[in-house]
């Protein structure tokens, strides 16, 4: 494995001469790191160069790193990972650019090179809030049309932050503000009184 990881490495090195970041390997994979100037082109080289070959892009997911670390992280925050398969190669390889600006995430859509980044962007957009440039439909996927803010952002509240109900005077769902009261929940464990007792004579 370690060969092949190596011949990889080498690929990627000459046909993205001057464009990676970082390339490091762990746990038997390579992670290579772009900026979001390069991220467009970059895919598109490891689709289209024979040498290295990435047909098919498996799967695509947004990454809010504040608080990473236990707080040592002092990085950008927002990224977008994408995890890219060569069919020709048998090779795997995992594709991370973050986004320059931490108020206002925005990267280049991977559609373009391969369209089932479509919903994977939608989702990126709807739980994380990152933008992708050129993508023709950026929508919520999973929430509401209505709802507010980005669930998986780490300072996004767990209780959210409206709530919505039927209400059957207006005859429709409404939205209103979060009536659940934050609370610590301790779990009350009961046993009957032999319970565990090896001796008992039942």
């Amino acid at each position: 494995m370690a060969a092949k990881l190596g011949r990889l490495k080498d690929a990627l090195d000459s046909s993205l001469a001057g464009k990676i970041v970082s390339l490091a390997e762990s746990l038997g994979e390579l992670t290579l790191v772009v900026e979001a100037k390069d991220y467009a082109a970059t895919a598109r080289s490891l689709r289209d160069d024979p040498a290295v070959r990435f047909e098919e892009l498996i799967d695509l997911c947004g990454v809010d790193y504040s608080g990473f670390g236990e707080g040592r992280w002092k990085g950008r925050r927002f990224a977008v990972v994408s995890h890219l398969l060569s069919l020709a190669h048998n090779w795997r390889l995992r594709l991370r650019v973050f986004a320059p600006d931490d108020d206002f995430p925005v990267v280049d859509s991977l559609t373009g090179v391969w369209p089932n980044a479509d919903w994977y962007e939608r989702e990126a957009f709807d739980l994380f809030g990152i933008m992708f440039t050129g993508h023709a439909d950026l929508r919520r996927i999973l929430t509401d049309y209505g709802f507010i803010g980005h669930p998986f952002r780490k300072d996004f509240p767990l209780s959210g932050n409206v709530e919505m109900r039927y209400d059957p005077e207006q005859k429709r769902v409404i939205y209103q503000p979060v009536t659940i009261e934050p609370r610590e929940i301790t779990p009350r464990v009961i046993r009957e009184d032999e319970y565990g007792d090896l001796g008992s004579s039942r």
